[in-house]
């Protein structure tokens, strides 16, 4: 009898059914006005603040440069919250780095999942906590751990002194740091931000600090009181799945395209969209909203997912959205375009993990220049990409249909 308890116990935090959204009234306000605004600061549980000063970091080579750039200035403190930091080149710098400013003083933290970065043990910062910096695993497998270890965290995100943070879709491997014969380097972005959203990044940092190591961080020095630098409007949204199934980055994903009017812009690289959000991109599409949405080709990471997503695509194409894949390697970004006005962008993809199992982070920006950069690099991955014909989706082989009765396990899993 207690083995059929536990195996049930298993079962049902594994594969438990995702929440079906759907918004039966959606705001009345044009989205890039205050009311709207409030409305989703409010349902999200976040700040909208004023002063963001935002740089949008393609690829490896710009943002990690600029990382250890941020790391190097370091006066205070530094915490960095990773699910994949992997042994390697770039680790190494970024391991160098932390460890020369611990030496001097500086306090280093980092948060590091235990199943993303499981090949990544204690003894490789071996340097760095002689030096004083603190390394603590989120969710180590423990017995006390088991009804909760689906739960992983899935953020990245880095921030120096409480006034300089990074988010978006890459962690510390190698695999984003530079291309290795025919295998090209991951496609991705990082956002650096300044200004006193920052502060909400060492909030995030903090919760999970404190799961981690048992230590809160109240400290004033770690939330200082930013000067302005910009005048974007932003909101970090703290994603982190209740026992409901609800998170606020699912939240602000279905509010953002119901309420779409002209354009929904999507790249993500495991598109596995649960019943409510293809129900909100088709009414979108009944509208006369023009949806496009970039996923990875032939080089995506996990070609089982790949198959399960293409499953999918049939109602979308059918409806008249427009699905890309991208050709030149594995396209890693994450983020949500709305209308040239809103734009989503950090860890979350668009599947059931994501939307109701892992920890994630997001920023949710109002500003039509950080919207348009954005779009810089969706038209130019979009150049990039092979269109996926309805046709051509009916027609796909019996070997690829075979693997799609797998699609339901992914769709929880990935």
């Amino acid at each position: 009898m207690g083995l059929i308890t536990l195996l049930l116990l298993l079962v049902l935090t594994f594969f438990e059914p995702g929440l079906s959204y759907r918004i039966p009234e959606a705001p009345s306000v044009p989205t890039n006005s205050p009311e709207f605004s409030r409305v989703l600061a409010v349902v999200s549980d976040a700040h909208l603040y004023h002063d963001a000063e935002l740089h949008v970091l393609t690829n490896g080579n710009e943002f990690y440069e600029d990382e250890l750039e941020a790391i190097a200035a370091a006066r205070s403190h530094i915490s960095l919250e990773a699910y994949i930091f992997q042994k390697g080149e770039i680790a190494s710098r970024y391991i160098a780095a932390l460890t020369e400013r611990a030496r001097n003083g500086v306090e280093v933290r980092l948060v590091l999942d235990a199943v993303g970065s499981f090949n990544t043990w204690r003894s490789t910062f071996r340097d760095l906590t002689d030096a004083g910096g603190k390394v603590c695993w989120y969710m180590p497998c423990r017995w006390y751990n088991l009804a909760r270890f689906n739960n992983r965290t899935h953020r990245e995100i880095l921030i120096v002194d409480g006034s300089v943070g990074f988010i978006g879709g890459a962690g510390v491997a190698d695999h984003w740091y530079k291309s290795r014969g025919k295998r090209k380097r991951w496609r991705d972005t990082m956002v650096r931000a300044e200004g006193n959203s920052v502060t909400s990044l060492q909030a995030m940092f903090a919760e999970n600090w404190l799961e981690s190591s048992g230590e809160l961080l109240t400290g004033c020095k770690y939330y200082p009181n930013n000067p302005k630098h910009g005048s974007a409007r932003a909101m970090v949204i703290n994603s982190t799945p209740s026992a409901g199934r609800a998170t606020r980055a699912r939240m602000v994903f279905q509010i953002l395209i119901s309420t779409a009017q002209h354009r929904i812009h999507i790249t993500t690289p495991y598109f596995l969209p649960d019943r409510g959000v293809r129900h909100a991109l088709i009414d979108a599409l009944h509208r006369g909203v023009e949806v496009k949405i970039i996923v990875p080709g032939k080089h995506s990471d996990h070609l089982l997912t790949r198959r399960s997503s293409r499953r999918l695509y049939g109602s979308l194409l059918e409806h008249g959205a427009e699905i890309y894949e991208y050709q030149p390697s594995m396209i890693h970004t994450k983020s949500l375009v709305i209308d040239g006005m809103w734009t989503a962008v950090g860890s979350t993809n668009f599947d059931a993990r994501s939307f109701g199992i892992n920890d994630e982070v997001n920023l949710a920006v109002l500003d039509d220049r950080f919207a348009d950069r954005m779009e810089e690099d969706f038209q130019a991955d979009l150049a990039d990409s092979r269109r996926v014909t309805y046709e051509e989706w009916r027609r796909r082989s019996p070997l690829e249909r075979g693997n799609e009765w797998l699609g339901w396990i992914i769709e929880r899993q990935e």
